[in-house]
């Protein structure tokens, strides 16, 4: 630090006189005007940390208002952009034409747009459109120029529409070719919306509207603007540069390049930004529409189809459909609906297997409860005719030849075929053995279809054939140790009475008349 001694610097009123009265050579001012410099850079040094600390916080205070900066392309746009490089769109305003002179407030707009497919996905609402402009009005988007574009209630005087290409996301094509214009009238001329076609023309594009997500992009289309290497050539032609002046809330920074640029830092709510056609000397160019601002509003969060792309919740994979018409999302690899439904399938092959089963005895089961219902008041056999071993033995053994069917005994007009007790004796048991298990698994497979929800039914439905199953078991075991005990003592054979009531009470007599006649033989 450069010390000053301030006592041995003395300024007397006889110096200033001499000063002022013109008697100080040139040496002198000059050694005023040196000190005169050291004093104004030289201070203490808290002064200077003041003077730091006070221009910091200033600057602080500046970047928080407007702390607007650019940065990069959000990712997905970028890796979407070069499906779409290869186009190079024309665009025509067939109607109205040039000059025209309407007799009436309202105008249908008619476009064609040729290398660019025009179009809107159905899944994620965006895609190669038009920004259709209206003097310097907010554009309207078009995704369908079959169909024209209808303006009404316009005011008499002149009017301009404007239009140009764009991607999905809003960004402007900038070939040539890709923008149109046409002038027309309303009733009369005026010098209103009526740009000079002499003269380079801005076209405010975008941000427009309401923004979900940062950061947003600000992006224009120029028209007569000169190449910068061209009016960059020489100072001495007529060729001016250009530039672009953006303010975003009171901030405003210079663009000189024909691109897109994305800005953060925008505070939730409104925010304004404004776009001005400079000259090279930082000039304005007086033309129409050449100086315009727009309200928008930042509302983060936002669930649209451009706030996920901007955020990155939608991948460019997952975005095709934005840059082709013709894309179809391929098949899933994966079904997690699929998998879990194969294990459960697996167990219902096993329960449709025996319903089959239980359909079958259904004939069985329905004709035999009514002859089988007896024997379960009697469990206790009928006591039996004991005849003679000698005379039965052979009867027996010529009986067994002439085996019957079930249905022969029920008929009256063949006694003699229907007697023989041990014919009979094994059929039945098998009947019962056989219709036993059906029985449960029929009322239990009848009982929901005949009364659903009837607890009560159901449960004396189980009752009963518990105690039609434990009876018939009873019986069916006496019958066979019985029936057993006849086959190894052939002195006393028995013929079951007892199997005569499920079957007819005929042939019961029938059988006691064929065993009484064998008794005179002896």
């Amino acid at each position: 630090m450069i010390g000053i001694n301030w006592g041995r610097m003395s300024w007397g009123r006889s110096n200033w006189g001499r000063i002022n009265r013109g008697r100080v050579d040139h040496a002198s001012i000059a050694l005023i005007l040196v000190l005169l410099l050291l004093l104004s850079a030289i201070a203490p040094s808290s002064a200077l940390a003041a003077r730091t600390t006070r221009a910091t916080r200033d600057a602080a205070k500046s970047e928080k208002v407007t702390g607007v900066m650019e940065v990069a392309p959000p990712g997905a746009i970028q890796n979407l952009r070069p499906a779409l490089d290869g186009y190079q769109p024309q665009v025509f305003i067939l109607s109205p034409k040039p000059n025209q002179i309407l007799e009436d407030d309202k105008v249908s707009v008619q476009f064609q747009v040729k290398d660019l497919p025009i179009f809107k996905d159905a899944a994620l609402g965006l895609g190669t459109h038009l920004h259709v402009f209206l003097d310097n009005q907010t554009y309207q988007a078009v995704y369908d120029t079959s169909k024209p574009l209808t303006f009404d209630n316009l005011a008499p005087g002149t009017h301009t529409i404007r239009a140009f290409a764009s991607r999905p996301w809003h960004e402007s094509f900038k070939n040539e070719g890709a923008f149109a214009q046409t002038t027309f009238h309303v009733f009369t001329k005026t010098q209103d919306n009526s740009p000079n076609s002499n003269l380079p023309l801005l076209t405010y594009s975008r941000p427009q509207g309401t923004y979900g997500a940062e950061p947003i992009m600000v992006d224009f289309y120029l028209t007569n603007a000169p190449l910068h290497l061209i009016a960059r050539e020489t100072k001495k032609d007529d060729i001016t540069d250009w530039r672009i002046r953006c303010t975003v809330n009171g901030s405003s920074f210079i663009l000189d390049q024909w691109q897109p640029i994305y800005l953060k830092g925008f505070k939730p709510g409104k925010n304004w930004v404004q776009l001005e056609f400079l000259d090279e000397n930082g000039d304005p160019v007086k033309n129409t529409f050449n100086n315009t601002a727009r309200l928008i509003t930042y509302e983060p969060g936002g669930k649209d189809t451009l706030s996920k792309l901007v955020r990155g919740e939608i991948l460019a994979a997952d975005a095709q459909g934005l840059v082709d018409p013709n894309y179809k999302p391929p098949a899933p690899t994966r079904s997690p609906i699929a998998e879990p439904i194969t294990p459960i399938a697996k167990p219902t092959a096993p329960i449709k297997a025996p319903t089959p089963q239980t359909k079958a005895p259904k004939a069985l089961v329905k004709s035999s409860p009514a002859p089988l219902a007896p024997p379960l008041a009697t469990p206790s056999p009928v006591p039996m005719v004991k005849p003679t071993p000698t005379s039965e033995q052979k009867p027996l053994q010529d009986s067994t030849q002439l085996k019957p069917a079930p249905s022969q005994l029920i008929s009256p007009d063949e006694p003699a075929k229907a007697v023989a007790p041990r014919l009979i004796a094994p059929e039945p048991p098998i009947k019962l053995k056989e219709e036993l298990t059906p029985l449960n698994e029929t009322e239990a497979t009848r009982s929901p279809d005949d009364a659903v929800g009837q607890k009560e039914a159901r449960s004396s439905v189980i009752e009963k054939t518990a105690k039609l199953k434990s009876g018939f078991a009873s019986q069916f075991n006496q019958l066979r140790q019985r029936f057993r005990r006849d086959s190894a003592s052939p002195v006393e054979p028995q013929a079951p009475d007892s199997l005569k009531v499920p079957v007819m009470e005929t042939p019961s007599v029938k059988v006691e008349q064929k065993l009484d006649q064998p008794k005179p033989r002896e």
